[in-house]
């Protein structure tokens, strides 16, 4: 059993699929079938149910697989924290790994720190909020924003702002510029949203589902940064973030605010409590608090540790 059977066993068992397995850790698809055969010999027991040309990750599986998860998240903690010893004595920047539902919220202050910060190297990723708690766990992020709760043990998270969530809709519309919008005046409205997982979705459920409507959904997608010009080419209303309003480059909609108190949305950045923090990591962490909260942000400002 060595490293490198374990990590294809922890991406076959993400996947539950040989050939996206194979991509992802670019190897020929029969190298990793005879990786997870040798493995599955050695340990005596299957790893995954077989069903056609489909794997699912079994009752073995998955109790192997949350022993791989911490041992391998042990051993990068390990290589993280000496690559933090060696760069304090040369003097490097090191890199942070960041996981966003929407990459639009984090522009400002990306720009911002990258000013304070050049020698840090930031690497971003989209995903979705039960995407989060593995990739913290397996330390395939370092922080996370997310507006929706993101459920995981050893997770720790913090408000960076809470904001209002207003109605999108095409110029000329019956709702545009309204101040009260009732949500059982969306009852059959088209409307345009992210898909199932996205924070927006989400709100939008909840909303709908409490207020007893059911508005027609004309467009669902992953492309949350495409809603708007939907909006704007007629195709429906949608709830969106008032960030993207106040930004001013978005002006190719009209707006409305809902009557509902619950058309919020929060957005947390979430660590994982146990892992080792880099030093690029908490700097950056520590810079994203100073930056939504509206506190000063530059090089050595703000120095104290915020509250998590």
């Amino acid at each position: 059993m060595d490293l490198l059977s374990l990590r294809c066993f922890q991406v076959v068992a993400r996947h539950e699929h040989i050939s996206r397995a194979a991509d992802e850790l670019r190897v020929a698809q029969p190298s990793v079938s005879r990786t997870i055969a040798r493995l599955e010999a050695e340990l005596g027991v299957p790893l995954f149910d077989r069903r056609g040309r489909r794997i699912h990750l079994n009752r073995h599986g998955a109790a192997f697989l949350s022993r791989v998860d911490r041992a391998l998240a042990e051993l990068e903690d390990g290589r993280r924290e000496l690559a933090d010893a060696a760069r304090r004595g040369d003097g490097g920047g090191g890199s942070v790994t960041v996981a966003s539902e929407t990459l639009l919220t984090l522009t400002g202050l990306l720009a911002r720190f990258r000013a304070a910060h050049p020698g840090v190297d930031v690497r971003l990723r989209q995903s979705s909020a039960q995407a989060m708690a593995r990739q913290l766990r397996t330390r395939e992020a370092d922080v996370c924003f997310a507006s929706q709760p993101v459920a995981g043990p050893s997770l720790r998270a913090v408000v960076l702002l809470t904001e209002e969530v207003l109605l999108a809709v095409p110029r000329g519309h019956r709702l545009a510029g309204r101040q009260r919008v009732e949500v059982t005046e969306l009852d059959g409205e088209p409307f345009v949203t992210p898909g199932r997982g996205h924070w927006q979705r989400t709100l939008a459920d909840g909303l709908f589902a409490q207020a007893g409507v059911q508005p027609t959904v004309v467009c669902e997608g992953d492309e949350p940064g495409a809603v708007l010009d939907l909006v704007a080419a007629g195709l429906g209303v949608a709830l969106v973030p008032a960030v993207a309003r106040d930004s001013g480059t978005r002006d190719i909609v009209a707006w409305a605010r809902l009557a509902s108190p619950d058309a919020r949305r929060e957005l947390r950045l979430v660590r994982h409590e146990d892992s080792y923090e880099s030093t690029a990591a908490r700097c950056f962490a520590e810079f994203a608090v100073r930056h939504f909260r509206g506190e000063g942000a530059g090089e050595g400002e703000g120095a104290g540790e915020p509250e998590f």
